[in-house]
Order: structure tokens, then sequence, then C-alpha cells
């Protein structure tokens, strides 16, 4: 679910803990979370409701007035939910893309995962090849590192995303650059490579 950066920022806050959208079906469960830019949102209610039972007090949690928040929800067809809204804290690939002080076993466990999602590969080996790019091309758009090496800009941003989720990179405004973690197994990986 989108959320634009003043509802996240009213969440982190606590000023806001509402949110309503038209679904054709029910998107977000009871429980669950998004990470987004100010860090994981947790979804602790979502029920379906009339939009006319919304009161002007639930509209202000959403950050809205009662009328605005009709009149965005009159757009589009489907069921109206009510999605009540936390901040469950900071990202942890933060934290994690930090650690680049890796202990013998941990360095080995993430080369063994980077190993495996190349064997998954149906193209073959590419993590290190994506680790050496963003090393060398840090900020650079997406779509142009993707064409350098002949790829679709979407599914090449798949993969920064799977390494990203190891705390390998991070995302920047343009593009990408290896994290403090991601820097240390690349040097890792190297050093194994034949003089």
């Amino acid at each position: 679910m989108m959320l634009p950066r003043a509802v996240l920022d009213g969440v982190v806050a606590g000023e806001i803990d509402l949110a309503f959208r038209r679904w054709n079906k029910r998107m977000h469960v009871p429980g669950g979370t998004q990470r987004t830019s100010v860090g994981v949102i947790r979804f602790d209610s979502v029920d379906v409701v009339e939009p006319e039972d919304i009161s002007e007090a639930e509209a202000a949690r959403a950050g809205m007035t009662l009328d605005r928040l009709l009149e965005v929800l009159g757009r589009k067809p489907g069921d109206v939910y009510r999605i009540r809204l936390s901040w469950a804290g900071a990202d942890e690939r933060v934290a994690l893309r930090e650690k680049s002080r890796l202990t013998p076993r941990q360095r080995d466990a993430l080369v063994d995962q980077l190993a495996g999602m190349d064997a998954r590969s149906k193209r073959g080996p590419w993590t290190r090849e994506h680790l050496e790019l963003l090393a060398s091309r840090p900020s650079e758009l997406a779509e142009t590192i993707a064409a350098s090496i002949g790829r679709e800009k979407l599914p090449f941003k798949a993969d920064i995303r799977r390494l990203k989720e190891l705390g390998l990179t991070e995302s920047l405004r343009p593009g990408y650059r290896l994290s403090p973690r991601g820097l240390a197994v690349l040097k890792h990986l190297r050093s194994l490579d034949p003089d």
C-alpha cells in the first residue's frame, strides 16, 4: 500500500493511526507489515466499512477531513477498508547493512547465500557481477547500468532488491551503492579470486 511521506511521518509520530482504501479484494491482513522509507509499518486491523459509517474523528486520524476522504474514496470502485496502522520500528536492513565486521561464519554464510542465488538463476551467476557494478557505479541510474549488461531495468532492480535483503546494498536517489557490509563481502569475494 502506497502511503505518502506525510502520512508515514504521522504514523511514526503517533498522530496518524488509520488509513482508508478502496480495494476489490483485501490487500493486507491484520498483523502484516510493510517496509517504508520511515521504517516498518504494521497493519493492526483491516476491516470493511461503509463510507457513511466513517466519522470525522476517524478521517482526522487518517490525516484528512471527512469530505476530502470521501471524495478520494469515491474515485474508485470496490469495498472500503479501514486499516489501523502503527509504527513497528526501524527497517532491520538499515542496521544490517552497517555491520561490515563479519565473523568468518557470517561471511561464509553470506557467500553461501549468494552462491545459492546464482545456482537458482536461470541466466547463470549474477551476484558478483552486480556487486562489482554497484561498487564501480554508485548513484548511476538502474536503467543505465542494466542496459550496459543487456538487461531490462525491472528485472535488474529486482536482483538488486535481493541483495538489499541481505544488507549488501542501499538505495540512493538515483541509483544504488554497496553498503559497508556489501563492500566487506565484495572484498572477501575478490580475495578468493585466483591470482
